[in-house]
């Protein structure tokens, strides 16, 4: 009896965990597609490992928990789908393909519920609707690893790159510990939930660790003098270097190659520079991406996202619009009509 209930701990503990996960990401996305989307997919995998959990230990549930559970499991392959676009896609939205295949679920999910509800047509649930969703499942997490696979070298050194694969990977771990669950257990597709949930926060918490946090500031104001002497030496090796363009650039690793301690850094920037290392670098990169909309034949903006040094399009239009005021395709468009009047007066 014991045993049974450890099995259970485990097996809800990642249910648990991945709402209470889930809804913090969404907290702190504010507005950003990826953590939405990495927030609907945990939701989705919890429900449906939730309702797995709750039918291997009552197996005369309320159909409708089933039917739930379900339709969360036909969701996590364009979770997963939309989670590896969304960090690669030409705009800080889904496109208009993706808002229409984004709908078609929905509205395919929705129709299935409320027209064939699972208590009224058990057997078509078993028979048709979950395998059906089984290998839609797999279908969207082949099309998301070919999408990582093809990705690879833009992914390869930035922060969203691992990430990015632990979720494929965690994902298709998940899917097989379910599809082979007819030789092993129905509960071991819920145990590697809580497995992969563990590792993820492991991961992210080692990630994290490599970028140590920023001590706090020496009790005094640096000299005036000696700030600029600094400033001006970090401008010039920006200049020469231009370690901006790199998206995986962090305070230590500028602050090692300026041959200062992270906090001196810091808090040159803060109370010399009056900005934050992040904003510093946004404005760098927003004035190397203006050079390269001017130039032509014009580039697609995803290109120049990446040659400017962002990780993303959405971080490149943020930054761009915040520092500019348009987005970077309008400031390309502006700027091409001011040459064509130039050109004709």
């Amino acid at each position: 009896m014991l045993s049974q209930h450890f099995l259970f701990f485990f097996a809800m503990l990642g249910a648990f965990n991945g709402i209470g996960a889930a809804s913090f990401l969404w907290w702190r996305a504010k507005g950003e597609p990826t953590q939405r989307w990495l927030s609907l997919l945990i939701v989705a995998v919890s429900v449906r490992t939730g309702k797995s959990v709750a039918f291997y230990f009552w197996p005369e549930i309320p159909k409708i928990v089933l039917q739930l559970g379900l339709t969360a499991c036909f969701m996590i392959g364009p979770c997963l789908f939309f989670l590896v676009r969304s960090s690669q896609g030409d705009s800080p939205g889904p496109g208009r393909a993706d808002r229409r295949h984004i709908a078609g679920l929905l509205a395919l999910a929705a129709a299935v519920n409320l027209f064939l509800p699972y208590a009224g047509h058990i057997e078509l649930w078993r028979q048709v609707v979950a395998p059906v969703i089984t290998y839609s499942w797999l279908g969207y997490l082949l099309l998301a690893t070919v999408q990582v696979y093809l990705h690879r070298t833009r992914l390869s050194g930035t922060p969203s790159g691992p990430l990015l694969l632990g979720a494929v990977g965690g994902i298709w771990l998940i899917w097989i510990a379910y599809y082979t669950s007819g030789y092993t257990s129905y509960i071991v597709g819920a145990l590697s939930f809580t497995f992969v949930l563990a590792a993820s926060v492991l991961i992210y918490l080692r990630l994290r660790s490599g970028q140590a946090p920023i001590e706090p500031y020496q009790d005094r104001r640096i000299p005036e003098s000696e700030a600029a002497v600094q400033l001006q030496a970090l401008a010039e090796l920006m200049t020469r270097e231009r370690l901006y363009l790199d998206p995986a650039l962090t305070l230590p690793r500028l602050a090692r190659r300026l041959g200062v301690p992270q906090t001196r850094l810091s808090q040159l920037l803060n109370d010399n520079n009056q900005t934050t290392f992040k904003q510093y670098l946004a404005q760098l990169r927003v004035g190397e991406a203006k050079a390269l909309l001017r130039q032509l034949p014009p580039k697609p903006l995803e290109v120049v996202a990446e040659e400017a040094g962002f990780q993303s399009m959405s971080t490149f239009h943020s930054a761009f619009k915040k520092l500019e005021g348009v987005t970077p395709a309008a400031f390309r468009a502006t700027k091409a009509d001011s040459e064509n009047r130039f050109q004709h007066s």
